[in-house]
């Protein structure tokens, strides 16, 4: 425990604190902020967040007047995450005016911040079923065509915040990184009105068609690196298109479905008739759900599903939930695969079991309390988690480039029903 008893409390400002090590946050004015939060009390917890933001974005602006830019991109930076940081309790329909309001001052602070970088990220709009999909093209220093990072996010996931994941890590590794909202996040949800789909992969190749296009990038080294509800997406596209050239999932997840299931205080054979009977489980889960979204806190993930895949009810979101699972796509993925498990991550509750169903190259990383690192997304210690994927895709990719196989005869292989490629860890 950080601060708060209520997990999902503590969850966020460890969220929010673990971008500290790209500098979007200070830990000591994290903590002295949270001091004056009333437990429970999400109205609180805006107030103090967004009164943080606030005063980080004009500490900003006074070193911008002065001239002083390297003060003023790092407190640009850490403004941006305290407004994400500040709306996140309000993710519901019909979203809050102080969450769109708070959310487009995280993407102003951010796009402030990045102009004043050595290599500004690059806003890009990437084409996608006749609109776009906002984006940032995060350009490594080394020259020459370089692998690429798709960083695709979550539940309550930003193009902006997955700098923090995984955007200046890549960077900094000589990778180049794709950050971008799909449909059910960031501009894409708060904006458009876009939820989620059960189709997602066709977003991801929407932006590996856009990258595939840039000189400066090494169309045989594609990567996604899926985060939270990204290691759902992330697995869909990566078994359906060919150019994805490895992944890794944190955490990998098998469905959304049967991970709500699993905590229903419901008998085996009860949940396997869900959602269509039997007719008094339907009529207790209704009730229960519908008691439960109108709770502050304990009904957050319901009112933020509801949200983000654009359902009515509590109800329908559980109904909807079932279209979103991966079913034999599993077995599918022939790309290198890197399994991550925080252990004290519920979301990594199927983590082991999506790992011995792969059938292609795979490794699997186990990141511990004694680590710092057992939390959801590892959001104790981004800094060991990126200095293992990394030095996992490293390997990964040194492989394939002194070893090149053709997609041509990977199809040809999966066609006749030969062995598939052998079990390793990278």
């Amino acid at each position: 425990m950080l601060r708060f008893r209520e997990s999902l409390l503590d969850g966020q400002l460890l969220r929010t604190m673990g971008h500290d090590v790209y500098g979007g946050a200070a830990i000591g004015e994290c903590l002295a902020t949270t001091s004056s939060i009333s437990v429970g009390d999400r109205e609180s917890w805006y107030a103090v967040w967004r009164k943080l933001a606030d005063g980080t974005f004009a500490a900003a602006e006074a070193s911008l007047r002065d001239g002083h830019r390297q003060s003023a991109l790092g407190a640009f930076l850490r403004a941006s995450n305290y407004y994400r940081n500040a709306y996140v309790l309000h993710l519901e329909a019909p979203l809050p005016s102080v969450a769109l309001d708070a959310y487009r001052r995280h993407r102003e602070a951010f796009r402030k911040a990045t102009a004043l970088m050595p290599r500004p990220p690059e806003v890009i709009a990437i084409p996608f079923e006749g609109g776009t999909m906002p984006g940032y093209f995060c350009a490594a220093a080394s020259e020459g065509r370089r692998p690429v990072v798709i960083s695709i996010g979550g539940y309550d996931s930003t193009a902006e915040e997955s700098y923090f994941w995984n955007g200046a890590a890549a960077v900094s590794r000589g990778y180049h990184c794709v950050l971008f909202d799909g449909p059910g996040q960031g501009a894409m949800l708060l904006e458009r009105g876009l939820p989620f789909r059960p189709d997602w992969e066709k977003a991801v190749f929407a932006v590996i068609d856009a990258v595939a296009q840039r000189p400066d990038v090494d169309t045989s080294r594609i990567v996604l690196v899926g985060e939270s509800f990204g290691g759902y997406l992330a697995p869909r596209a990566a078994a359906t298109d060919s150019r994805v050239a490895a992944c890794v999932l944190d955490p990998a997840q098998l469905g959304l479905y049967q991970a709500i299931l699993a905590r229903l205080p419901l008998p085996a054979s009860t949940k396997a008739q869900l959602p269509d009977g039997p007719r008094w489980a339907v009529g207790l889960l209704r009730a229960l759900f519908g008691r439960m979204v109108k709770k502050p806190l304990p009904g957050w993930s319901l009112r933020r599903g509801m949200l983000t895949h654009g359902m009515a009810s509590p109800w329908d979101y559980f109904v909807e939930s079932k279209r979103y699972e991966l079913g034999g796509l599993v077995e599918e993925i022939r790309c290198p695969t890197l399994v991550c498990d925080a252990r004290n991550d519920a979301i990594s509750a199927y983590a082991k079991a999506f790992y011995e169903r792969l059938r292609c190259e795979k490794g699997y990383q186990e990141f511990r309390a004694d680590e710092g690192a057992a939390e959801h997304c590892v959001s104790g210690n981004r800094p060991l988690f990126h200095e293992r994927i990394f030095n996992w895709l490293d390997a990964c990719l040194e492989k394939r480039a002194a070893s090149p196989r053709s997609v041509e005869g990977d199809l040809l292989v999966a066609s006749r029903g030969l062995p598939k490629a052998p079990q390793l860890a990278c």
